[in-house]
């Protein structure tokens, strides 16, 4: 479905180094990393709204450089909330964007309108900024798209909304014939829906695996200031000091049977927190 292969892109102050991932049909991948950590710059070059300096990416067995018309029939994607001619109304809007696709369902742009609660008589001003969310991803829905491409499409949505959305993402991919990636800060929706996690920091990739193996990868440990020793230190990825000790994440490899340290099992937010910690060491 998706093949990003050491994709570069290099900025006076921001280098984005050699990524490389892959997307199977049928599922659900999760894209992390803290703000300026390359997400979108990421996902602008597959989509080649930036030009990569290097690297390739092929979505459904074509190169996108080669085939970025033909691809963009195929493929939906939402880069931010709907920001079009503010003083517009939603169905003009709809009716300019529904001319560049071929496959474009109105049966189905309709349906989702009315499952987001999308007033489409409204100007786009007068559309909350979750609202305006929806609706892109409405755009994004309505022409029969076998790979979809959101940035923190969650973004601006009270829980309930989210929760319906990451419903959505599931039945959308229910048929084996259909892939998502999207980014988020949200690291919580994504324990709910993700099947694989790409992990980014300053431009490298940390992880790219499933979500399951990523947690199962690492463990937090907490004891007291005594037991935290150099060496220990030394095998930590980060850590916090609080007033009861520390608290901080290791892979579960590195941990010995002979330490007596409370343990728990991480969440994507956690190991997020960590990796950053690492740098701070």
């Amino acid at each position: 479905m998706l093949i990003v292969e050491n994709l570069s892109k290099e900025y006076p102050l921001f280098k984005l180094n050699n990524i490389s991932f892959q997307l199977p049909k049928g599922y659900i991948m999760g894209f992390i990393g803290m703000n300026g950590a390359g997400k979108t710059t990421t996902l602008k070059s597959m989509l080649n709204l930036v030009k990569p300096d290097s690297g390739t990416v092929t979505i459904l067995g074509k190169d996108v450089a080669d085939s970025e018309v033909e691809i963009k029939q195929e493929i939906g994607f939402m880069l931010g909330e709907a920001d079009y001619y503010s003083k517009s109304k939603v169905k003009k809007i709809a009716n300019v964007y529904k001319r560049f696709f071929k496959e474009w369902d109105e049966k189905a742009y309709q349906n989702y309108l009315t499952r987001f609660g999308v007033d489409e008589s409204k100007m786009i001003s007068e559309l909350s900024s979750g609202m305006r969310v929806k609706l892109a991803i409405a755009f994004a829905l309505s022409h029969k798209a076998k790979l979809l491409i959101f940035d923190e499409p969650t973004s601006g949505l009270d829980p309930i909304a989210r929760d319906e959305m990451l419903d959505l993402f599931h039945e959308i991919v229910e048929d084996g014939e259909k892939s998502i990636i999207f980014s988020t800060h949200i690291t919580s929706d994504l324990d709910k829906c993700a099947d694989f996690i790409i992990f980014i920091r300053n431009g490298e990739l940390i992880a790219n695996t499933s979500k399951d193996d990523l947690i199962a990868d690492h463990i937090l440990v907490a004891g007291k200031k005594s037991d935290l020793t150099d060496e220990l230190k030394n095998r930590l990825i980060g850590f916090k000091l609080n007033a009861f000790g520390f608290i901080g994440l290791m892979h579960k490899n590195n941990m010995l049977d002979t330490e007596k340290l409370q343990t728990e099992i991480p969440n994507l937010e956690d190991i997020m927190i960590y990796y950053n910690k690492e740098e701070q060491k």
